[in-house]
C-alpha cells in the first residue's frame, strides 16, 4: 500500500513525497521522476514544505524554517542536529561528524541512511574520506541514489 503522501512536489531529480501532521513535516521520500505531482492543501504544512523546497530549488542557499518531528535514538537526533549545522555549498565527513560527536564513521553513516527528512535535513552533505562522494540511501554505488546526492551537491556548489 503506497504511503498517505500530503503532496509530491516534482523536483529536476526526483518527485518528493512528503508527509506530515497537522503541525510537523515527518518524512521526505525520493521517488521516481515519473511520480506525478500533488498539491497540498493551501493552508497546510506540506504547503509550507512544497513552498520552502521550492525555494531551495531556486536558491541552494536557502535556509529551511520548517517545523519537523523526528524520532530516533538519541544518537541519530545528535547526528542530524549535526547536519542542520553544515552551511550550503560545504560538507564534512562521516569522520569529522563522528569525532564531534565521540562516535564512528559507520555510526554516522547508519544515522544518515535513517534520516526520515532529507534535503531539509541535508545528510547529502556528509561525504567519505578524501573528499569522496560516500553513500546515499543505501547506495554505495552510482545509480538513481547517489545521482541524487551528486544534483543536491552540485546544486549547492560544493562539487
Amino acid at each position: 500500500m503506497p504511503e498517505p503522501f500530503q503532496a509530491c512536489l516534482r523536483t529536476p531529480f526526483a518527485t518528493l513525497g512528503i508527509t506530515t501532521t497537522e503541525a510537523h513535516v515527518t518524512g521526505i521520500r525520493f521517488l521516481a521522476p515519473t511520480v506525478p505531482a500533488k498539491a497540498p492543501r493551501r493552508d497546510s504544512i506540506a504547503h509550507l514544505a512544497c513552498v520552502q523546497l521550492q525555494a531551495y530549488l531556486d536558491n541552494p542557499a536557502y535556509s529551511f524554517d520548517l517545523p519537523l518531528r523526528l524520532a530516533g535514538s538519541h544518537h541519530r537526533l545528535q547526528v542530524w542536529e549535526a547536519m542542520c549545522r553544515i552551511p550550503a555549498g560545504k560538507v564534512r565527513t562521516y569522520g569529522e561528524v563522528a569525532a564531534e560527536l565521540r562516535s564512528s564513521a559507520r555510526a554516522v553513516g547508519g544515522a544518515c541512511g535513517a534520516n526520515p527528512i532529507p534535503v531539509v535535513v541535508p545528510c547529502h552533505r556528509i561525504i567519505g574520506a578524501n573528499h569522496a562522494i560516500g553513500g546515499f540511501m543505501g547506495a554505495r554505488t552510482e545509480g538513481f541514489e547517489l545521482g541524487i546526492k551528486r544534483w543536491l551537491l552540485e546544486h549547492e556548489g560544493a562539487i
